[in-house]
């Protein structure tokens, strides 16, 4: 439990806080327009549904302030990258951004909804006191604005019966018609950003995900109309509703008391978000300065598993492990950028990432560096490709640990592969800050892609250990001493992998064991009754790490 309050206490904290703030500006905005004199008319006009309408508005405000600032990846790396801003807690909190960006999004689809549903029965309302539809004093009320010197109180000056009152409302008002667009604009987004089409659709995603830049321009002039309301300051001293509220056709008599006026609030929403605003501008534009700077594909290597390893180059490109960057391919279209995760280490004068085909933008990318082709591929004939970043990721603090522990499967081993050359690179060069910890004698079970390449990489690297002086008996008694915990879970560990497994005789527990290509024939023989696990899912790392311990 210490543990938990420890890793977790800051993120909840902050969570705590966010929900903190949505609630004090609920609580506040609907007491300002329940309690406060200037809108007395107006709830007498709207009943409870204008509060409920205004208290959600002044949330959605605070959190459409939000929602930009976790996608600002510049701006995070920054954060990240200053050792002044953040300490390593407060970079952990930077890599769940995504996480807050999608609570902060459904926290404004929840906000929408009961501003919406507020408003189509305050449209409703003024629309029937309008027509005559409603009780009395309503129906005065709707009436003001009619005579010269009046200021209207109802919105909805044309005398249409509902339903087709309602929808002229809509159609033919500022905060009608960029309310019903930007509704829509976030129907589209939140239903596209589900995992199901995120996953098997992403062109569709990533498409109608730029359609916050039409929700954010209509979002800042909703409320220029100013549709909302209330007794000017000036009104409330010559007109107190507690002593005037009495009939309304003896408003403006002489001896009584005289007509109020009204008028509307300012709009507020831009000052919200202006500067995060601003700040994503800015961010869009150094993604835009670096898409420009030219970068060279110094290889192409095609894998098993239909994947592609891309080595490339660029002027003043620095990294540094489990980083990654988004790649464009102009020739594959034009607009879409897709992250990929960088396997070289920051000691190598090039930068590498690993792409599996798995869509039709890897397979275009695929077809584009001619790895469709059986001949070799001249330099010239390979596309433009521009490239953002990199980006940090918690994988940068991987040094800063006693003990790490790496989990990976697929094409998801590729950080793994980037600290795995880092760490060799450090060794070869006698690094005085990685300290070597005898813990436990693993090997891991490579399956797959993730198998192929890096049993390659580690092949290049134990060739160059005895070019270096290094002999490979020390490079992989290095790993063997290496204070990580390396862990590889396969969705489905079949009996024909047992040649990977032997159990640990002297404490009868199970060990995953990589310490050499065993005999498949003679390992069934020996182990004919070695019950092996079946792992369908990652469901209990505690208990599989304990099978570990020594």
């Amino acid at each position: 439990m210490g543990n938990w309050i420890e890793n977790e206490g800051l993120s909840i904290f902050v969570v705590l806080v966010w929900l903190g703030m949505n609630v004090f500006l609920f609580i506040q905005f609907y007491g300002i327009y329940f309690s406060r004199p200037q809108f007395y008319y107006t709830r007498k006009l709207l009943g409870f549904a204008l509060p409920l309408a205004r208290a959600p508005a002044a949330c959605l405000n605070f959190n459409c302030m939000l929602i930009l600032l976790p996608v600002c990846r510049n701006l995070l790396s920054f954060l990240r990258g200053s050792s002044a801003c953040c300490s390593t807690r407060i970079r952990r909190q930077l890599d769940r951004n995504l996480t807050f960006h999608k609570m902060v999004a459904w926290m404004i689809a929840l906000h929408t909804a009961i501003h919406t549903i507020a408003h189509l029965f305050n449209v409703e309302w003024c629309v029937n006191a309008r027509v005559n539809n409603s009780d009395s004093y309503s129906i005065a009320l709707s009436n003001l604005g009619d005579k010269p010197g009046e200021s209207y109180l109802n919105f909805a000056r044309k005398k249409i019966p509902n339903p087709e009152g309602g929808l002229y409302v809509a159609v033919t008002r500022l905060a009608g018609i960029t309310g019903i667009v930007i509704t829509l604009c976030l129907i589209l987004i939140i239903t596209s950003s589900t995992k199901t089409i995120r996953r098997s659709y992403f062109e569709v995603f990533w498409y109608t995900h730029h359609l916050f830049v039409i929700f954010f321009i209509g979002l800042a002039i909703h409320g220029a109309e100013r549709i909302v309301r209330g007794q000017t300051p000036q009104s409330l001293k010559e007109h107190k509703p507690e002593q005037c509220e009495g009939d309304p056709s003896d408003w403006g008599k002489p001896g009584k008391c005289p007509i109020p006026q009204f008028s509307g609030n300012p709009p507020m929403t831009w000052k919200w978000i202006v500067g995060p605003m601003f700040l994503y501008l800015c961010e869009r534009l150094v993604r835009f300065w670096r898409s420009q700077q030219k970068v060279v594909i110094t290889k192409v290597v095609t894998h098993p598993f239909k994947t592609i390893e891309l080595q490339m180059k660029k002027k003043g490109f620095k990294m540094e492990v489990g980083q990654y960057i988004f790649v464009k391919c102009p020739k594959v279209s034009r607009l879409e950028w897709h992250p990929f995760t960088l396997t070289s280490a920051p000691e190598e004068d090039f930068f590498s990432i690993h792409i599996r085909i798995v869509g039709d933008w890897t397979e275009g990318l695929f077809n584009a560096c001619g790895c469709d082709k059986q001949e070799f591929q001249d330099a010239w004939k390979l596309p433009k490709i521009a490239v953002d970043g990199p980006f940090g990721t918690a994988s940068e603090d991987v040094f800063s640990y006693e003990v790490v522990m790496l989990v990976g499967a697929g094409i998801g081993v590729t950080p793994f592969a980037s600290i795995l050359k880092s760490v060799w690179y450090k060794y070869c060069n006698n690094a005085t800050n990685l300290r070597l910890q005898k813990l436990a004698q693993l090997r891991l079970s490579f399956a797959g892609l993730g198998g192929v390449r890096l049993k390659r990489n580690l092949r290049a690297m134990s060739q160059e250990a005895g070019e270096t002086g290094h002999s490979s008996r020390a490079f992989r008694q290095m790993f063997s001493n290496f204070t990580f915990r390396l862990m590889y879970i396969t969705m489905h560990f079949e009996t024909s992998s047992l040649k990977h497994c032997i159990p640990k005789d002297s404490s009868r527990k199970k060990m995953y064991n990589l310490l050499g290509p065993l005999s498949p024939k003679s390992n069934v023989e020996k182990y004919r009754d070695f019950e092996i696990e079946r792992f369908h899912s990652i469901i209990d790392i505690s208990e599989f790490l304990a099978k570990l311990e020594d």
